[in-house]
């Protein structure tokens, strides 16, 4: 562990700024890339320089020294950076610009350097620094990769949107009013539209909010997410998903949704449980309709969050209904639907050339005791049939598949709790999987999967959870 301080973050502007960079290999030449587009005036002092480096001196982009580095070369400069590989160079020159007065960074040495250059993440004017104080360099390096995945490009064209109104927005409103103006600004709706690329009407619409900032009422009518959190493992959710996650004023969230997705809400949002979870539901749907108008009306930004996607088996058509109905905005962001994402995790392809060329998702939720499905379509060869609910009903499935034709020893399969760290697999056939199923305690979602492709698992299985025990088909 560094004995080192901790250091403190800042951006420096460094246009026009002499820079000393003693060392000519490819550390320095990312180094210089980044001083150039900062607009320093760069000195490199170096027997030998990269490609990179040559060019730029040819191009009159810098200045290169061909020869070893001294004491005198650092006097007047603002900053200089020791990047050679030789730890005695890098120490004298990193003595001489403490004698000067000039801060210096070592290649070799973290803690013998007076400032660190981060990993940066860029979106335009707007810039995400990653640092480690110098203990953990690749790790750093591994966040920026990550956030260069997670935030869009669009936020650079929102903060150069933000830019261009930020002195009439200092003009027409008083300082009280513009953190929360901004905030409904790069937060919202105008957001979004930059975000799809629409930049003509999002520069209409910051124009009106602009006009109505100073008689906007705060009763003004919220918006609802409708959001699919998808299987279980929270790395499946979409960019979109998590970013409206993280923006709500409140959440409406079913008993499938994992605690880990319901983490990465916002810390400061509300949360209500609605249940809906096969026929233990906390509140019926027509309440929860009328809970996202209401709380809508009130001027919150409502994240209703279904697992799976809202709009396979999640009765998201009709809740969206309502909302337009009562003219509340809304916005739908699909999620990876179970049947995708468990039948992945549980290594089944739902399609296959040789096995299955159409694939049907059903409901297996019973109606009056009863299931009333087109059994004839659904008991046929080259095809795989994804149950949702039909943990319940799994007996008269495998029952009426084999009455309509399917053989008894048909392949069949449960995933429990699918891509999560507690997902579990029971294989079987028609004939013997509501036995299997009956012998052991199943609490979380299950989806069934019916057809050929289920003999893949043991080849194309490759998320085994830790003390999940393997499938077997014998016992």
């Amino acid at each position: 562990m560094s004995s080192s301080p901790p250091t403190l973050p800042l951006f420096i502007r460094l246009a026009g700024q002499p820079v000393l960079v003693v060392g000519g290999g490819r550390v320095a030449a990312r180094r210089i890339e980044r001083l150039i587009k900062a607009g320093a005036c760069v000195t490199v002092v170096a027997p030998r320089a990269d490609t990179r480096i040559q060019a730029w001196h040819e191009a009159r982009r810098l200045v290169w020294h061909e020869r070893a580095a001294n004491a005198a070369d650092v006097d007047n400069q603002r900053l200089v950076f020791a990047l050679t590989d030789d730890h005695v160079a890098n120490a004298d020159i990193a003595a001489a610009a403490r004698a000067a007065g000039v801060l210096v960074q070592r290649a070799d040495d973290a803690d013998g350097s007076d400032f660190l250059t981060p990993a940066v993440v860029r979106r335009e004017s707007l810039q995400i620094a990653i640092a480690s104080d110098g203990t953990a360099p690749t790790l750093a390096r591994i966040l920026r990769a990550r956030l260069e995945a997670w935030v869009p490009r669009a936020y650079g064209e929102l903060a150069t949107l933000a830019g261009a109104y930020r002195e009439r927005v200092r003009q027409r409103l008083p300082q009280s009013q513009r953190a929360a103006f901004w905030l409904r600004v790069l937060d919202g709706p105008i957001a979004e539209q930059v975000f799809a690329g629409r930049l003509s009407q999002a520069r209409q619409a910051l124009d009106h909010a602009l006009e109505t900032a100073q008689t906007a009422a705060e009763g003004d009518t919220g918006e609802v997410y409708l959001v699919g959190g998808g299987p279980g493992d929270p790395d499946l959710l979409t960019f979109r998903a998590l970013r409206l996650m993280q923006r709500a004023d409140v959440v409406l969230y079913d008993s499938l949704i994992a605690p880990a997705i319901l983490d990465l809400v916002d810390a400061d949002a509300e949360r209500i449980h609605v249940g809906k979870r096969a026929s233990r539901h906390t509140l019926p749907q027509e309440d929860i309709n009328a809970l996202m108008v209401r709380l809508a009306r009130a001027g919150r930004r409502v994240l209703r969050l279904k697992g799976g996607d809202p709009f396979v088996f999640g009765r998201g058509g009709e809740e969206i209904s309502q909302l337009a109905e009562a003219g509340i905005p809304f916005q739908v962001v699909p999620g990876i639907t179970a049947a995708s994402g468990c039948a992945a995790y549980a290594g089944i392809p739902l399609t296959h050339r040789d096995y299955a060329q159409s694939v049907t998702f059903v409901t297996g939720h019973l109606k009056e005791g009863a299931l009333d499905l087109s059994w004839q379509q659904l008991a046929q060869p080259g095809q795989t049939v994804v149950f949702f609910m039909a943990l319940k009903s799994l007996p008269i499935i495998c029952a009426a598949l084999q009455t309509y034709g399917l053989a008894a020893d048909w392949p069949a399969a449960l995933v429990i709790d699918g891509t999560t760290a507690r997902q579990r697999l029971v294989v079987g056939t028609l004939a013997d999987l509501p036995a299997r199923a009956a012998r052991l305690t199943i609490d979380g979602p299950t989806l069934l999967i019916v057809g050929e492709v289920v003999r893949l698992h043991e080849t194309l299985g490759w998320f085994r959870p830790a003390g999940v025990p393997e499938p077997d088909s014998r016992t």
